[in-house]
């Protein structure tokens, strides 16, 4: 069972969690709206609108449809998972333990970027925990351009982001602690990310993320935040529990 939204954001995170980028928010989307959004709706697709990549870049599909040349997960279930993965180790990304999995993902480093995935529910657990983590480090853009679902979302995005100013891996004393798949198909997840506090309370969010036939991308909210409210959580009931928690 879970309660009621937490009316106060959750301070000492991942950027998107603190109060200067609620504000910045709120001010970008106004200013979008009034003025740049002419532009961003302007029509064109999505691949027109969206700036080229630059920097390193994530290999497509080869002429036999197989994924990018070293980029072979070993985990095809499909099931739902109930535990996590044995072969689960945590590693920093940005100044916080994430999880990486052997047989799940992220198998390639390319730069800024760790992707490979596996295509299943837990390969899409393990991008959003990766993904996510990503974008509190100075080389958001190649991030938000490779690994966000394009759309007027990450539009949104790119401007609240570009807004804040740049500094070092913020510091937290929350730790990932769990997470479960809300629904899973094979072209869109939502996972649900379960954190403890350092009072011991836990809050819970929910991404959600897109197979593009290589790989899993994060698919932004349409006001430009990355995943839906965060919510306080008084029973751990249906989650499933890291192992050797890292800090969140």
């Amino acid at each position: 069972m879970r309660s009621r939204h937490a009316s106060e954001p959750v301070e000492g995170g991942p950027f998107w969690r603190q109060r200067r980028w609620q504000v910045s928010a709120a001010f970008v989307v106004l200013a979008l709206c009034a003025g740049v959004g002419a532009a961003v709706y302007g029509g064109g697709d999505d691949a027109t609108r969206a700036a080229p990549a630059t920097g390193p870049v994530i290999g497509g599909l080869g002429p036999d449809g197989s994924r990018p040349q070293g980029c072979r997960t070993v985990d095809t279930a499909q099931q739902i998972p109930v535990e996590a993965p044995d072969d689960v180790t945590w590693r920093p990304v940005n100044g916080a333990q994430t999880p990486f999995s052997a047989s799940a993902g992220p198998l390639r480093t390319t730069g800024p970027l760790r992707w490979c995935f596996a295509h299943t529910p837990m390969g899409a657990v393990l991008a959003v925990h990766t993904i996510s983590r990503q974008m509190s480090g100075p080389d958001w853009r190649t991030v938000s351009r490779q690994q966000l679902v394009p759309g007027l979302g990450r539009d949104y995005f790119d401007a609240m982001r570009e807004s804040l100013e740049e500094g070092g891996p913020p510091q937290t004393s929350n730790r990932l602690a769990g997470f479960l798949v809300v629904r899973y198909t094979p072209r869109t997840a939502v996972v649900r990310v379960l954190v403890r506090q350092a009072t011991a309370r836990y809050f819970s969010v929910d991404y959600t993320a897109d197979w593009n036939d290589v790989d899993w991308r994060l698919r932004p909210l349409t006001s430009g935040g990355l995943y839906g409210p965060v919510t306080a959580v008084v029973s751990l009931t249906g989650f499933v529990l890291w192992r050797g928690v890292g800090d969140g």
